[in-house]
Protein backbone atom coordinates (compact mmCIF):
# COMPACT_ATOMS: atom_id res chain seq x y z
CA UNK A 1 0.00 0.00 0.00
CA UNK A 2 1.34 3.75 -1.11
CA UNK A 3 1.39 6.12 1.54
CA UNK A 4 -0.48 9.40 0.81
CA UNK A 5 2.49 12.37 0.54
CA UNK A 6 1.20 15.17 2.64
CA UNK A 7 0.67 18.02 1.16
CA UNK A 8 3.77 20.99 1.90
CA UNK A 9 2.53 23.33 4.17
CA UNK A 10 1.86 26.62 3.51
CA UNK A 11 4.26 29.37 4.37
CA UNK A 12 2.95 31.29 7.71
CA UNK A 13 0.44 34.80 6.28
CA UNK A 14 1.96 37.71 6.87
CA UNK A 15 1.48 39.80 9.47
CA UNK A 16 0.47 43.05 8.52
CA UNK A 17 0.96 44.40 12.05
CA UNK A 18 4.63 43.46 12.28
CA UNK A 19 7.37 46.52 12.25
CA UNK A 20 9.21 45.84 9.27
CA UNK A 21 12.91 46.47 8.26
CA UNK A 22 13.22 48.80 5.08
CA UNK A 23 16.18 49.68 2.84
CA UNK A 24 14.90 52.14 0.55
CA UNK A 25 17.67 53.01 -2.28
CA UNK A 26 17.40 56.43 -3.78
CA UNK A 27 20.10 58.22 -5.41
CA UNK A 28 18.42 61.60 -4.82
CA UNK A 29 17.22 63.20 -1.63
CA UNK A 30 16.42 67.20 -0.75
CA UNK A 31 19.53 67.36 1.16
CA UNK A 32 21.50 67.50 -2.31
CA UNK A 33 19.03 67.37 -4.97
CA UNK A 34 16.42 69.04 -7.04
CA UNK A 35 14.74 65.70 -8.34
CA UNK A 36 11.44 65.16 -7.40
CA UNK A 37 11.85 61.67 -6.58
CA UNK A 38 13.91 62.52 -3.90
CA UNK A 39 11.82 64.62 -2.07
CA UNK A 40 9.17 61.43 -2.82
CA UNK A 41 11.26 59.19 -0.85
CA UNK A 42 11.68 61.97 1.95
CA UNK A 43 8.35 61.87 2.52
CA UNK A 44 7.73 57.99 1.97
CA UNK A 45 10.16 57.33 4.72
CA UNK A 46 8.90 59.50 7.02
CA UNK A 47 5.57 58.84 6.94
CA UNK A 48 6.73 55.06 7.42
CA UNK A 49 8.49 55.57 10.62
CA UNK A 50 5.58 57.76 11.94
CA UNK A 51 3.32 54.19 11.25
CA UNK A 52 6.40 52.62 13.76
CA UNK A 53 8.54 50.96 10.99
CA UNK A 54 12.25 51.40 10.57
CA UNK A 55 13.83 52.81 7.43
CA UNK A 56 17.45 53.41 6.27
CA UNK A 57 17.76 55.46 3.22
CA UNK A 58 20.50 54.25 1.02
CA UNK A 59 21.52 57.27 -0.65
CA UNK A 60 24.62 59.38 -2.56
CA UNK A 61 23.11 62.52 -1.30
CA UNK A 62 23.66 63.45 2.71
CA UNK A 63 21.58 62.61 5.27
CA UNK A 64 18.57 65.60 5.62
CA UNK A 65 18.68 67.64 8.32
CA UNK A 66 15.93 66.79 11.29
CA UNK A 67 14.96 63.61 9.10
CA UNK A 68 13.58 60.75 11.14
CA UNK A 69 14.66 57.68 9.42
CA UNK A 70 18.09 56.17 9.04
CA UNK A 71 20.51 57.09 5.91
CA UNK A 72 23.56 55.33 4.71
CA UNK A 73 25.90 57.29 2.35
CA UNK A 74 27.48 56.51 -0.47
CA UNK A 75 29.65 59.33 -0.94
CA UNK A 76 31.13 58.98 -4.79
CA UNK A 77 33.16 61.61 -6.83
CA UNK A 78 34.10 61.51 -10.64
CA UNK A 79 31.71 60.74 -13.67
CA UNK A 80 29.06 58.36 -14.33
CA UNK A 81 27.93 58.60 -10.92
CA UNK A 82 24.65 57.02 -10.84
CA UNK A 83 26.05 54.08 -12.48
CA UNK A 84 28.87 53.88 -10.35
CA UNK A 85 26.07 53.99 -7.06
CA UNK A 86 24.03 50.98 -8.51
CA UNK A 87 27.42 48.94 -7.86
CA UNK A 88 28.21 50.19 -4.95
CA UNK A 89 24.60 49.38 -3.80
CA UNK A 90 25.28 45.57 -5.13
CA UNK A 91 28.34 45.75 -2.60
CA UNK A 92 25.81 46.10 0.79
CA UNK A 93 24.70 43.40 2.62
CA UNK A 94 21.08 44.23 3.15
CA UNK A 95 20.36 40.59 4.79
CA UNK A 96 18.96 42.44 7.85
CA UNK A 97 16.15 44.34 6.14
CA UNK A 98 12.34 42.61 5.41
CA UNK A 99 11.90 44.68 2.14
CA UNK A 100 14.06 46.54 -0.25
CA UNK A 101 12.05 49.11 -1.67
CA UNK A 102 14.17 50.70 -4.81
CA UNK A 103 13.48 54.32 -6.30
CA UNK A 104 16.25 53.63 -9.02
CA UNK A 105 19.86 52.17 -9.33
CA UNK A 106 18.83 48.59 -7.99
CA UNK A 107 19.86 46.71 -11.62
CA UNK A 108 22.53 44.65 -10.32
CA UNK A 109 20.70 43.50 -7.26
CA UNK A 110 19.50 39.85 -8.69
CA UNK A 111 20.33 36.95 -6.00
CA UNK A 112 21.10 40.25 -3.56
CA UNK A 113 17.45 40.65 -2.00
CA UNK A 114 15.59 40.64 0.94
CA UNK A 115 12.43 38.64 1.23
CA UNK A 116 10.98 40.98 -0.78
CA UNK A 117 12.02 43.51 -3.28
CA UNK A 118 10.28 46.71 -4.54
CA UNK A 119 10.71 49.03 -7.49
CA UNK A 120 9.30 52.16 -8.14
CA UNK A 121 9.63 53.41 -11.79
CA UNK A 122 8.97 57.10 -11.46
CA UNK A 123 8.44 57.93 -15.26
CA UNK A 124 10.63 56.64 -18.04
CA UNK A 125 13.98 57.34 -19.41
CA UNK A 126 12.89 56.42 -22.68
CA UNK A 127 10.67 59.01 -22.78
CA UNK A 128 12.37 61.63 -21.47
CA UNK A 129 15.74 61.10 -24.24
CA UNK A 130 12.78 62.31 -26.61
CA UNK A 131 12.84 65.55 -25.62
CA UNK A 132 16.43 66.06 -23.76
CA UNK A 133 18.41 68.50 -25.41
CA UNK A 134 21.97 67.57 -26.28
CA UNK A 135 22.95 64.07 -27.77
CA UNK A 136 25.17 63.05 -24.89
CA UNK A 137 22.30 63.54 -22.59
CA UNK A 138 20.18 61.73 -24.98
CA UNK A 139 22.62 58.23 -25.15
CA UNK A 140 22.94 58.45 -20.90
CA UNK A 141 18.56 58.29 -20.62
CA UNK A 142 18.67 55.73 -23.37
CA UNK A 143 21.18 54.03 -21.22
CA UNK A 144 19.25 54.77 -17.49
CA UNK A 145 16.17 53.55 -20.18
CA UNK A 146 17.53 49.87 -20.32
CA UNK A 147 18.24 49.85 -16.82
CA UNK A 148 14.76 50.03 -15.89
CA UNK A 149 14.24 47.40 -18.13
CA UNK A 150 16.79 45.46 -16.39
CA UNK A 151 15.42 46.79 -12.94
CA UNK A 152 11.98 46.06 -13.01
CA UNK A 153 13.24 42.15 -14.19
CA UNK A 154 15.22 42.01 -10.88
CA UNK A 155 12.37 43.23 -8.34
CA UNK A 156 9.78 40.98 -6.73
CA UNK A 157 7.17 44.01 -7.60
CA UNK A 158 7.63 46.68 -10.03
CA UNK A 159 4.90 49.92 -10.22
CA UNK A 160 4.55 52.56 -11.98
CA UNK A 161 3.42 56.30 -11.28
CA UNK A 162 1.46 57.05 -13.75
CA UNK A 163 -0.50 54.66 -16.32
CA UNK A 164 1.15 56.02 -19.81
CA UNK A 165 4.26 55.20 -18.62
CA UNK A 166 3.44 51.38 -19.07
CA UNK A 167 4.08 52.19 -22.99
CA UNK A 168 8.00 51.74 -22.17
CA UNK A 169 7.40 49.09 -19.99
CA UNK A 170 4.18 47.00 -21.11
CA UNK A 171 4.62 44.31 -18.47
CA UNK A 172 4.57 46.53 -15.11
CA UNK A 173 0.83 46.63 -14.98
CA UNK A 174 0.78 48.05 -11.02
CA UNK A 175 -0.03 51.89 -10.86
CA UNK A 176 0.90 53.32 -7.43
CA UNK A 177 0.90 56.85 -7.64
CA UNK A 178 3.06 60.09 -6.15
CA UNK A 179 1.95 61.07 -2.65
CA UNK A 180 1.30 64.29 -1.37
CA UNK A 181 1.02 65.42 2.81
CA UNK A 182 -2.67 66.70 2.59
CA UNK A 183 -2.08 67.58 5.68
CA UNK A 184 0.60 70.55 4.71
CA UNK A 185 -0.46 71.17 1.44
CA UNK A 186 -4.03 72.38 1.85
CA UNK A 187 -6.21 75.77 1.33
CA UNK A 188 -6.93 77.57 4.71
CA UNK A 189 -9.62 79.79 3.35
CA UNK A 190 -7.48 83.17 3.79
CA UNK A 191 -6.80 85.34 1.49
CA UNK A 192 -4.78 85.64 -2.01
CA UNK A 193 -2.70 88.11 -3.01
CA UNK A 194 -4.57 91.52 -4.29
CA UNK A 195 -2.45 91.44 -7.30
CA UNK A 196 -2.38 88.56 -9.82
CA UNK A 197 0.29 86.17 -8.88
CA UNK A 198 1.33 82.75 -11.03
CA UNK A 199 3.27 80.43 -9.30
CA UNK A 200 5.90 78.25 -10.99
CA UNK A 201 8.31 75.56 -9.35
CA UNK A 202 10.77 74.27 -11.41
CA UNK A 203 14.26 75.34 -12.91
CA UNK A 204 14.73 78.09 -14.99
CA UNK A 205 16.52 75.80 -17.50
CA UNK A 206 15.97 72.55 -19.34
CA UNK A 207 12.14 70.69 -19.46
CA UNK A 208 10.73 72.49 -16.59
CA UNK A 209 10.70 75.56 -19.07
CA UNK A 210 11.21 78.52 -16.51
CA UNK A 211 13.13 80.30 -18.51
CA UNK A 212 9.93 80.29 -21.67
CA UNK A 213 7.32 80.99 -19.21
CA UNK A 214 9.02 84.21 -18.13
CA UNK A 215 9.64 85.25 -21.63
CA UNK A 216 5.69 84.78 -21.96
CA UNK A 217 4.53 86.40 -19.14
CA UNK A 218 6.41 89.67 -20.20
CA UNK A 219 4.94 89.49 -23.32
CA UNK A 220 1.51 88.38 -23.35
CA UNK A 221 0.77 88.39 -19.28
CA UNK A 222 1.63 91.28 -17.83
CA UNK A 223 0.20 93.73 -21.22
CA UNK A 224 -2.87 92.61 -20.00
CA UNK A 225 -2.18 92.67 -16.17
CA UNK A 226 0.28 95.15 -15.11
CA UNK A 227 0.23 94.36 -11.46
CA UNK A 228 0.75 90.91 -12.22
CA UNK A 229 3.88 88.95 -10.76
CA UNK A 230 5.81 85.63 -11.57
CA UNK A 231 6.94 83.84 -8.92
CA UNK A 232 9.41 81.51 -9.25
CA UNK A 233 10.70 78.71 -7.15
CA UNK A 234 14.16 78.42 -8.57
CA UNK A 235 17.69 77.78 -7.58
CA UNK A 236 18.93 79.29 -11.10
CA UNK A 237 16.49 82.84 -12.07
CA UNK A 238 18.52 85.32 -13.29
CA UNK A 239 18.75 88.82 -12.30
CA UNK A 240 17.30 90.03 -15.54
CA UNK A 241 14.47 87.71 -15.41
CA UNK A 242 11.89 90.30 -16.67
CA UNK A 243 9.50 92.63 -15.71
CA UNK A 244 7.53 91.12 -12.84
CA UNK A 245 9.60 88.17 -12.16
CA UNK A 246 10.45 87.47 -8.52
CA UNK A 247 13.50 84.84 -7.61
CA UNK A 248 11.95 83.31 -4.33
CA UNK A 249 14.63 80.44 -4.62
CA UNK A 250 14.64 77.34 -2.67
CA UNK A 251 11.44 77.29 -0.32
CA UNK A 252 10.90 74.87 2.71
CA UNK A 253 7.93 72.97 2.96
CA UNK A 254 6.30 75.70 5.03
CA UNK A 255 7.61 78.72 2.84
CA UNK A 256 6.41 76.61 0.24
CA UNK A 257 2.67 75.64 1.64
CA UNK A 258 2.41 78.64 2.19
CA UNK A 259 3.08 79.99 -1.15
CA UNK A 260 0.41 77.79 -2.77
CA UNK A 261 -2.03 79.38 -0.50
CA UNK A 262 -0.92 83.10 -1.59
CA UNK A 263 -0.87 82.82 -5.43
CA UNK A 264 -3.47 83.01 -8.04
CA UNK A 265 -2.33 80.32 -10.70
CA UNK A 266 0.34 77.67 -10.25
CA UNK A 267 2.01 76.88 -14.30
CA UNK A 268 4.55 74.74 -14.43
CA UNK A 269 4.93 74.09 -18.80
CA UNK A 270 7.62 71.30 -18.30
CA UNK A 271 8.08 69.16 -21.45
CA UNK A 272 7.86 65.71 -19.63
CA UNK A 273 6.76 65.10 -15.90
CA UNK A 274 6.71 60.77 -15.28
CA UNK A 275 4.36 62.74 -12.47
CA UNK A 276 4.82 65.97 -11.27
CA UNK A 277 4.06 65.81 -7.66
CA UNK A 278 4.06 70.10 -7.56
CA UNK A 279 0.38 69.76 -9.85
CA UNK A 280 -1.10 67.83 -6.95
CA UNK A 281 0.68 70.08 -4.45
CA UNK A 282 -1.33 73.29 -5.96
CA UNK A 283 -4.72 71.60 -6.62
CA UNK A 284 -4.53 70.10 -2.59
CA UNK A 285 -4.05 73.91 -1.84
CA UNK A 286 -7.11 75.21 -3.88
CA UNK A 287 -4.78 76.86 -6.54
CA UNK A 288 -5.57 76.30 -10.02
CA UNK A 289 -3.50 74.61 -12.87
CA UNK A 290 -1.99 75.83 -16.00
CA UNK A 291 0.07 73.09 -17.71
CA UNK A 292 1.20 71.64 -20.75
CA UNK A 293 0.09 68.31 -22.06
CA UNK A 294 2.96 66.06 -20.60
CA UNK A 295 2.00 62.86 -19.15
CA UNK A 296 2.27 63.66 -15.85
CA UNK A 297 -0.06 66.77 -15.89
CA UNK A 298 -2.31 64.73 -18.28
CA UNK A 299 -2.88 61.89 -15.35
CA UNK A 300 -2.71 64.20 -12.66
CA UNK A 301 -5.47 66.82 -13.82
CA UNK A 302 -7.60 64.13 -14.83
CA UNK A 303 -7.09 64.26 -18.53
CA UNK A 304 -7.66 68.02 -18.45
CA UNK A 305 -11.07 67.80 -16.19
CA UNK A 306 -9.38 69.15 -12.91
CA UNK A 307 -6.82 71.84 -15.08
CA UNK A 308 -5.62 73.65 -18.11
CA UNK A 309 -3.44 71.76 -20.14
CA UNK A 310 -2.06 73.89 -23.06
CA UNK A 311 0.46 73.50 -25.37
CA UNK A 312 3.50 75.44 -24.70
CA UNK A 313 3.34 78.29 -27.22
CA UNK A 314 -0.32 79.27 -25.11
CA UNK A 315 0.73 79.46 -21.97
CA UNK A 316 0.88 83.03 -21.76
CA UNK A 317 -2.60 83.49 -23.20
CA UNK A 318 -3.95 81.28 -20.92
CA UNK A 319 -2.47 82.66 -18.09
CA UNK A 320 -4.23 85.79 -18.99
CA UNK A 321 -7.27 85.11 -19.49
CA UNK A 322 -7.33 82.79 -16.38
CA UNK A 323 -6.31 85.71 -14.28
CA UNK A 324 -9.06 87.28 -15.42
CA UNK A 325 -12.15 84.85 -15.17
CA UNK A 326 -12.79 84.73 -11.21
CA UNK A 327 -14.99 82.03 -11.94
CA UNK A 328 -13.00 80.13 -14.01
CA UNK A 329 -10.63 80.17 -11.35
CA UNK A 330 -13.07 79.26 -9.25
CA UNK A 331 -14.16 76.27 -10.77
CA UNK A 332 -10.88 74.53 -11.49
CA UNK A 333 -9.73 75.10 -7.38
CA UNK A 334 -12.70 72.85 -6.86
CA UNK A 335 -11.84 70.40 -9.03
CA UNK A 336 -8.49 70.49 -8.69
CA UNK A 337 -8.70 69.83 -4.71
CA UNK A 338 -11.30 66.77 -5.46
CA UNK A 339 -8.41 65.49 -7.47
CA UNK A 340 -5.81 65.81 -5.01
CA UNK A 341 -7.21 63.47 -2.93
CA UNK A 342 -6.52 60.61 -5.39
CA UNK A 343 -2.94 60.97 -4.56
CA UNK A 344 -2.60 61.18 -0.28
CA UNK A 345 0.77 60.59 0.49
CA UNK A 346 -0.85 57.85 3.54
CA UNK A 347 -3.18 56.21 0.99
CA UNK A 348 0.10 55.58 -1.25
CA UNK A 349 1.97 54.06 2.10
CA UNK A 350 -1.04 52.01 2.62
CA UNK A 351 -0.76 50.64 -0.90
CA UNK A 352 3.21 50.12 -0.36
CA UNK A 353 2.76 48.50 2.99
CA UNK A 354 0.53 45.98 1.21
CA UNK A 355 3.05 45.08 -1.21
CA UNK A 356 5.90 44.97 1.79
CA UNK A 357 3.87 42.15 3.01
CA UNK A 358 3.84 40.06 0.72
CA UNK A 359 6.46 37.17 0.49
CA UNK A 360 8.03 36.40 -2.85
CA UNK A 361 7.13 32.99 -2.34
CA UNK A 362 3.05 33.94 -1.75
CA UNK A 363 2.42 33.58 -5.36
CA UNK A 364 2.48 37.28 -6.47
CA UNK A 365 3.73 38.00 -10.01
CA UNK A 366 7.37 39.62 -10.21
CA UNK A 367 6.11 42.34 -12.56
Amino acid sequence: MTTPRRAPASPPAPDPTRPLRVAMISYYLPSGSKQGIGYQVHELATELVRRGHHVDVISECPPVPGAVYGHVHLQLTGALRTFRFATAVRRLDLSGYDVVHAHGDDYWMWRRRTDRHIRTLHGSCFEEARRIRGAKERLRMVLLGLSECLASVVADHTVVVSPATTRWYPWVRDVVPNGVDLGRFRSDGGPRTTHPTVLFVGAWHGRKNGAELARQFAAQVRPRHPQAELWMVSRDVPEDAGPGVRALGALDDTELAEAYRRAWIFCLPSDYEGFGIPYVEAMASGLPVVATANIGARYVSDEGRAAILTPLDDVGSALADLLADADRRSELAVAGAARAQEFSLTGVVDRYLDLYHRRARDGTSRT
